[in-house]
């Protein structure tokens, strides 16, 4: 490509900053490597003079989002309280600079955003973990990943923080070659430069220290059934270990017992699907495994110290 590539930002209110920063740095980095202006870039919010990210840092930006010139890469970038910020002029923008021919992008929650506008239909995703809950059960036409982000889709989507690093960088080696975007990393000081296929999180065995495969497997098993959750002794047979070898694993390694773990885990989903979607609490009850509305919100204050209900509020 002759001319510089432009890359436009569209800033949503309480966008992650360091995402922002993971965006803007590299391409400023390669252009000073080189020494030519390889990548310009434009800012644009909803009234055209600041954005203020959810650390209360305020950026000037260029434009409104109406107001965005023509650009090769059109990313939006939002963060926490996501469905606050469904503005319309920002949905137009998204879907004229689209037809003009842009790729485009989503940063950390902004697949949120593009998934109300029908663009992630069908295809791979990524976003950053803790949205997964609501955004799986607004969007189950979406395929959501666990990766740190995925460029090899009609929309490319980044789960934000350092990903977004991660994947600047796949897109500079892919235009200007694998040395500069090496060079740029090491600039950075960013030795863990990653695929797009890896994991957003670190392993059970990395997170705890955890070398047993019982009690990955447990673990495992209890995320993936949190709807219908299955007891102790079920899953102890299904690993094939007795019910007081499981509770021995729990105990040493998570200094909990499988029952504690389980229901943790069930409500940390709930609260989840509470802030991140419009289900109501017996909707969010049901999609967690409680059978009972009345035993969830005894449970869910005992953990939280709120009511579900109030906690919606609240969060929201």
């Amino acid at each position: 490509m002759d001319r510089p590539e432009r890359f436009a930002f569209l800033l949503v209110p309480e966008f992650t900053h360091i995402a922002f920063s993971c965006a803007i740095e590299p391409l400023r980095i390669a252009n000073l490597i080189t020494g030519e202006t390889l990548y310009e870039w434009v800012l644009a919010s909803g009234d055209g003079a600041s954005a203020t990210c959810s650390n209360g840092i305020v950026s000037l930006v260029d434009c409104r989002y109406r107001d965005v010139p023509p650009s090769d890469r059109l990313f939006v970038l939002s963060g926490i309280n996501v469905h606050n910020h469904f503005d319309p002029d920002l949905l137009a923008t998204v879907r004229r600079e689209r037809v003009r021919g842009a790729r485009i992008g989503a940063l950390c929650s902004a697949a949120f955003i593009l998934a109300k506008a029908g663009m992630l239909e069908g295809m791979r995703a990524a976003i950053h973990w803790d949205f997964h809950d609501g955004f799986m059960e607004d969007f189950p036409g979406v395929d959501l990943v666990s990766s740190v982000f995925v460029a090899d889709e009609p929309i490319i989507t980044a789960s934000g923080g350092t990903a977004t690093a991660d994947l600047m960088l796949h897109l500079i080696g892919q235009t200007h070659g694998d040395d500069l975007a090496i060079a740029v990393a090491d600039q950075m000081v960013y030795n863990a430069v990653r695929e797009g296929t890896a994991e957003q999180r670190v392993s059970l065995q990395s997170r705890y220290g955890m070398r047993n495969p019982h009690l990955v497997k447990a673990i495992q098993i209890m995320n993936d059934s949190i709807e219908r959750p299955r007891s102790p002794a079920v899953i102890a047979a299904e690993i094939g270990i007795s019910t007081r070898q499981l509770e021995r694993l729990f105990g040493r390694h998570l200094n909990c017992s499988p029952k504690k773990y389980l229901m943790d885990l069930r409500l940390q989903r709930a609260r989840n699907l509470l802030v991140q979607t419009d289900q109501s609490v017996t909707e969010v009850a049901l999609a967690c495994g409680f059978e009972s509305p009345g035993h969830f919100a005894r449970v869910y204050r005992t953990r939280f110290g709120i009511t579900p209900t109030a906690q919606q509020a609240r969060l929201r």
